[in-house]
């Protein structure tokens, strides 16, 4: 089977690279540059015409979206258990997956693309303003889901790899999100992994790679 992992830095394809590194699954990476628009490009529209990432071709039939992605790989290697075997636990995990998705995506959206959630001038500090306050409520839920344990589950679990990104990316917008500890906790042992400590040291190889092309 061959697997290609359409991936950017710093985006959302974050999370099946981490997964299917936990995973020990082989892979290639396709670089899309999101800042030069190579996510519009007619050959990436071909593979993915919603123009996002990730996408994840499997022998050569992409599949897309964040959950379904998670869902085959953690259905694929289930030696890897990156969900829960309890069926409650499981569509809870799957919940907690669409919460990061549907939920928190957006306002992560919202504070790096104001622009398209309202076109009126000079309206960009206030989206912005909207959507952390909106996001430093859904990390205060997520805070207290985390309270007193190390992962989301009883072990790490895609949830786990989603939540990581969605934390990471929200404090990359300059916020300060010390205040939420028990997440705080949670990504500094996420970066503690093998597998996001790889993510990490390709994530700035890419991103090298990409400054000398520019």
């Amino acid at each position: 089977m061959k697997l290609t992992l359409a991936y950017c830095p710093g985006a959302c394809s974050l999370v099946p690279y981490v997964l299917l590194t936990e995973a020990g699954a082989a892979f290639d990476t396709l670089p899309i540059n999101l800042g030069k628009n190579e996510h519009n490009r007619p050959e990436y529209l071909r593979i993915n015409p919603k123009a996002k990432v990730p996408t994840l071709i499997i022998d050569g039939d992409p599949l897309t979206e964040n959950v379904a992605i998670q869902m085959w790989i953690a259905r694929q290697f289930p030696q890897a258990q990156l969900l829960p075997q309890d069926p409650m636990a499981y569509v809870k995990a799957i919940s907690l997956m669409a919460w990061c998705s549907s939920g928190i995506h957006p306002k992560l959206t919202q504070q790096a693309r104001p622009e398209r959630y309202c076109a009126l001038e000079g309206s960009a500090d206030s989206v912005r303003e909207l959507g952390s306050h909106s996001l430093f409520e859904l990390f205060e839920i997520a805070d207290q889901m985390l309270a007193g344990r190390e992962w989301f589950f009883d072990h790490f679990t895609c949830v786990d790899a989603y939540f990581y990104w969605c934390f990471r990316r929200g404090s990359q917008f300059k916020p300060d999100v010390s205040g939420f500890k028990n997440c705080m906790a949670h990504l500094q042992r996420m970066q503690a992994r093998p597998s996001v400590q790889k993510l990490l040291a390709y994530e700035a190889q890419v991103q090298a790679d990409f400054a000398k092309a520019a």
